[in-house]
Order: C-alpha cells, then sequence, then structure tokens
C-alpha cells in the first residue's frame, strides 16, 4: 500500500506564519512572490521525498527534539531554510509543522 502526504491544520497554518514572517522582512509585494514561490513549488512538494519506495523511512530526517516528549516519533527534514516536522503513520505521513529556522526558536512553539 503506497502512503499519502496529510498536511495537518497546524502545518497549513504555520504556511500562513511564514508568509507573516517574510512580511515583517521584506515589502509586501516581495514577500508574497516569495511565499508563492517557496511555499508552493519547494515545500508543499518537497514532502514528496518522503513516498520515495527506496527510501527506509524509519531512519529519514533526524529525530525531532522538541516532539521527544510525545509517544509516537517525529522526524525532521530542512528544505532550504524550512523544517518540515512529520511522522510516520500506518497508512499516511502525516506533516505537523514548518518553521522558518531565520526565526527564534520560541516561535517554533
Amino acid at each position: 500500500m503506497t502512503k499519502t502526504i496529510v498536511w495537518s491544520k497546524r502545518a497549513t497554518n504555520d504556511l500562513e506564519k511564514v508568509t507573516k514572517f517574510n512580511l515583517k522582512l521584506y515589502n509586501s509585494k516581495k514577500a508574497i512572490e516569495i511565499s508563492k514561490k517557496l511555499i508552493a513549488s519547494k515545500l508543499i512538494a518537497s514532502p514528496e521525498i518522503l513516498l520515495n519506495s527506496k527510501i527506509d523511512l524509519t531512519n529519514h530526517g533526524q529525530i525531532d527534539e522538541s516532539f521527544k516528549h510525545l509517544k509516537r516519533i517525529y522526524r525532521r527534514i530542512l528544505i532550504n531554510q524550512y523544517k518540515i516536522t512529520y511522522r510516520i503513520g500506518k497508512n499516511d505521513i502525516y506533516i505537523v509543522r514548518v518553521f522558518d529556522t531565520r526565526q527564534h526558536p520560541n516561535k517554533n512553539k
């Protein structure tokens, strides 16, 4: 059975936060351009690497220490300056968080 990627509501909200962060750094036109280009093309497409049947997902990506207190194992991959945290379910791969690493780590909570 092939797994599918499921984006959590929180991860989707994180994408909006990335846009707001870019608005603080750049003018609105530039921020929207960056968000459209990075989020739409690279960020949303990048987790597709997790669907590669040749990759052993149990060892792919580092364990995300921020989620170590939970009962499931959460892993992370880095795509450019974005950290994508995911977990592997029985039938799906869940993207649970997206974080722009240029921000202070406390904002990832």
